[in-house]
C-alpha cells in the first residue's frame, strides 16, 4: 500500500491525547491536513495549535460526542460546514468502564456501546462516498487485545458479553477488506493496542498510573501511518 500523505484529509476521532494524538501527530509530519474530534475543546484546541505551528498543516477541530444517536451524519455536517472532504478515517474513540456488571450504570454501558462500537460504523458509513470518490486513502478501526480475550469487570469492553465492542471493530475492519473491490485505494485496517493511557484509567475508575505503553503506541503510530 503506497500512500500519498500530502494528498490526505484524515478525519481522527478521540484525537486529543494519547493513541490518537500519537496519530496526529505521525500524520501531520507526513503533511496530512486533519480533522480532529473529541469531547474536550480546550485540549484539542491545544493539541492542534501545536500541530499547525510545528508542520504548517491545515487542522480543523470539532468538539462533539460520538455517543449522540446520529453521530455519522451530524459529524458529516459539521466537517462539510467547514468546505473539507475527508480521504481517510482513523475511528479512534473509546471509552470503557470497570467494575461488577450486576451493580453497572445501564445507560454508561449503552454511551459505551455508541461510542465504541456503533460510532465507528456510523462514521464509516457516512464518509465512505468522499473516501472511495477521493480513490486514495484509508480507514484505521482501533480495537485492542481485549477483542481476543473476556476480561472480568470490563464486560461489555472485552468479548465477556455479546455487546462486545472491541471485537466488533475488530470484525468491522475485516468485513470492510474482504467487501472492497481490489482495485479500490481505500484500504481498511485494524490496530490492537495494548495497555490504556492515563485518562482511560481515570475514566475506567482504576488508579492513575503511568503511560507505560506510551512508547509503543508512538511507534505503531508511525508504523501505520508510514512516518519517519
Amino acid at each position: 500500500m503506497t500512500i500519498d500523505y500530502h494528498a490526505q484529509t484524515v478525519l481522527l476521532t478521540g484525537a486529543s491525547s494519547g493513541i490518537g494524538a500519537s496519530f496526529a501527530a505521525a500524520l501531520a509530519a507526513r503533511g496530512s491536513n486533519l480533522v480532529l474530534v473529541a469531547r474536550r475543546a480546550q485540549r484539542l484546541a491545544s493539541t492542534a495549535d501545536g500541530l499547525r505551528r510545528q508542520y504548517g498543516v491545515r487542522v480543523e477541530t470539532i468538539p462533539f460526542d460520538l455517543s449522540r444517536p446520529a453521530a455519522g451524519s451530524e459529524l458529516r455536517e459539521a466537517v462539510a460546514d467547514r468546505g473539507v472532504a475527508v480521504t481517510s478515517l482513523i475511528n479512534n474513540a473509546v471509552f470503557g468502564t470497570f467494575g461488577p456488571f450486576a451493580e453497572s450504570d445501564p445507560e454508561r454501558h449503552a454511551a459505551e456501546i455508541a461510542v465504541d462500537a456503533a460510532a465507528p460504523v456510523q462514521l464509516t458509513a457516512a464518509f465512505m462516498p468522499q473516501m472511495l470518490s477521493a480513490a486514495h486513502g484509508f480507514i484505521i478501526n482501533v480495537a485492542g487485545v481485549s477483542a481476543y480475550f473476556p476480561s472480568p469487570r470490563m464486560a461489555v469492553y472485552s468479548t465477556g458479553a455479546p455487546e462486545n465492542t472491541r471485537r466488533r471493530v475488530t470484525t468491522a475492519a475485516r468485513g470492510l477488506a474482504a467487501e472492497l473491490p481490489a482495485h479500490t485505494s481505500v484500504h481498511p485496517r485494524c490496530l490492537g493496542c495494548g495497555a490504556a493511557f492515563r485518562h482511560r484509567t481515570n475514566r475506567l475508575g482504576g488508579r492513575p498510573a503511568a503511560d507505560p505503553a506510551g512508547g509503543w503506541h508512538r511507534s505503531k503510530a508511525l508504523a501505520l501511518t508510514g512516518a519517519p
